[in-house]
């Protein structure tokens, strides 16, 4: 059998993650209209669809998500591998894999940081969530919330505890009597997340709708543009709350996970893997500082 072009996988595999053929376009430097040729040429030659367009939105089908699943580990793969090569010439790269929404909304923003404190670090990140095969992807060191059990033999350093609560955009008015009459943003990829702040909370989110967002990126988003009231991460909000784009209208509570640095050998073995757990820790606790 004869498959596509390497190329149409990397546009699908891009417009997977980012939920948007604009964005795809921005991220590969390319027109929209580019995008959307290379994912329909990829659509026609599978004989499926892949993303369901809808008011010039794209939400990924069945098949569409089945096919990312492999896309995204080829590409990690690839990327890792590269990186791998590379690094015979350039001993201080660090490879470090991230959950998507954290590597977004929290760690990017304080990557200057990292690079004024250690310029001679070379981090490349790579974006994704979940199991990771450190053989095959070149990573040296994953980010991950620990839902999920991991290898024994992986060696775990906790950054911090998970926070969450909800947020929503500040022309929203939510009254002091609780959340009857709003609509609650939910997320595919944290599907008891609401459910798990109710119970800690007790609260209640009687006379409440919902809505539906396939990543928890799209739900802040969303938040942010007015949309409904999301749980949400504080890691991932505490800047968008400082700039005024979110507000918090109920308080955070620690919903019993964790992030933590998983790496093959002893983070303290390796003096870039040491430098940089040290730095995302303080970051992380510097962070949370401003709910305690």
């Amino acid at each position: 059998m004869k498959l596509p072009a390497l190329s149409a996988f990397r546009y699908f595999d891009v417009a997977a993650q980012t939920q948007s053929f604009v964005r795809t376009a921005e991220l590969l430097h390319v027109t929209h209209g580019a995008v959307s040729r290379q994912v329909r040429l990829l659509e026609e030659s599978l004989g499926v669809e892949l993303f369901e367009r809808r008011n010039r939105a794209i939400f990924l089908t069945a098949a569409g998500r089945a096919l990312h699943g492999t896309t995204q580990s080829i590409f990690e793969q690839l990327e890792g591998t590269v990186y791998r090569l590379q690094q015979q010439a350039r001993e201080n790269v660090l490879v470090l894999s991230c959950e998507p929404t954290i590597a977004m909304k929290w760690l990017i923003p304080r990557l200057p940081a990292f690079h004024a404190a250690h310029p001679d670090i070379h981090l490349h990140l790579v974006a994704a969530g979940g199991p990771i095969d450190f053989a095959r992807s070149g990573v040296d060191l994953a980010l991950r919330r620990d839902d999920f059990h991991w290898d024994a033999d992986l060696h775990a350093l906790k950054i911090c505890d998970e926070w969450v609560g909800p947020v929503c955009g500040a022309q929203l008015n939510l009254p002091d009597g609780g959340l009857a009459g709003q609509r609650l943003l939910h997320t595919a990829s944290r599907p008891s997340a609401w459910n798990t702040w109710l119970r800690l909370s007790g609260e209640s989110s009687r006379g409440t709708t919902r809505a539906d967002y396939e990543h928890f990126y799209l739900c802040i988003q969303a938040a942010v543009a007015g949309l409904g009231v999301a749980m949400a991460s504080f890691l991932m909000v505490q800047d968008e709350i400082d700039s005024g784009q979110l507000q918090a209208p109920r308080r955070f509570v620690q919903d019993n996970s964790a992030y933590y640095l998983l790496c093959t050998r002893p983070i303290a073995d390796d003096d870039k893997c040491q430098r940089f757990a040290r730095w995302v820790g303080e970051q992380a606790q510097a962070c949370l500082a401003h709910l305690l």
